[in-house]
């Protein structure tokens, strides 16, 4: 009986220390989407949810995952941090910890179309301050994203003064990062990488920057502006 309550004592703290050895491995997770694979359709398909969501972000996660080692740091550095300081890391963390950062944002300001709300009175008058009308915005918005070559981001950011402005980033890159050209704290992003939009859109980027639109979670994009401007 003694022998049989040892083992099973052994083997508890076994299991105990694995799971505790791959959770240290393994800082960095992917979190579900916070709505259906099929929440987005008709302006973003079931399968490209699926495929960008559970193997392009996976992907990135696990490969920022293998740099831990070469940078025992990361364990435990929050995303907004790591991007701050990323011209202090190799490539491979610039990469794919600007996309987990980047696509993490990237599903929580998407919401079912219907169910996004609208910009709140406070972001309304930014955006009108700053672009002159809503419309005007969306113009300046989907042009950064159309005009990214290649493979990139669109981004509605707040900067330091509390200003509102469009830009556009390369690959992962990001308006957080202290190399970007255009700093700022990101309320609104767009994956343009074709991964994104090829399976519903081909190579009609333009359409699927308009469509988009449908599916903006305002809701979200005010929350992000509140806190930014605070």
């Amino acid at each position: 009986m003694k022998n049989r309550i040892f083992i099973l004592l052994c083997a508890f703290f076994c299991l105990v220390s694995v799971l505790a050895a791959g959770a240290a491995a393994k800082p960095f997770t992917l979190d579900p989407l916070p709505y259906a694979s099929d929440a987005l359709e008709p302006y973003i398909d079931k399968m490209t949810m699926e495929i960008h969501h559970g193997l392009h972000h996976q992907a990135y996660i696990n490969n920022l995952n293998a740099q831990v080692q070469n940078f025992p740091q990361l364990e435990g550095m929050a995303l907004e941090e790591m991007m701050a300081k990323i011209s202090t890391f190799n490539m491979a963390v610039r990469n794919n910890g600007g996309g987990h950062y980047n696509h993490d944002l990237f599903w929580k300001v998407m919401a079912p179309p219907g169910q996004g709300g609208e910009p709140s009175a406070e972001l309304l008058a930014a955006i009108e301050k700053a672009f002159g009308s809503l419309e005007e915005m969306k113009k300046q918005f989907n042009q950064a994203g159309a005009t990214r070559f290649g493979s990139g981001w669109a981004w509605l950011i707040v900067k330091d003064d509390k200003s509102l402005a469009v830009t556009s980033t390369p690959n992962q890159d990001n308006p957080l990062m202290d190399i970007a050209e255009v700093k700022g704290a990101p309320i609104l992003a767009l994956d343009v990488w074709e991964h994104a939009y090829y399976l519903s859109y081909q190579n009609r980027r333009g359409a699927y920057l308009d469509f988009w639109w449908k599916v903006v979670n305002w809701n979200e994009v005010n929350r992000r502006y509140a806190e930014a401007v605070r």
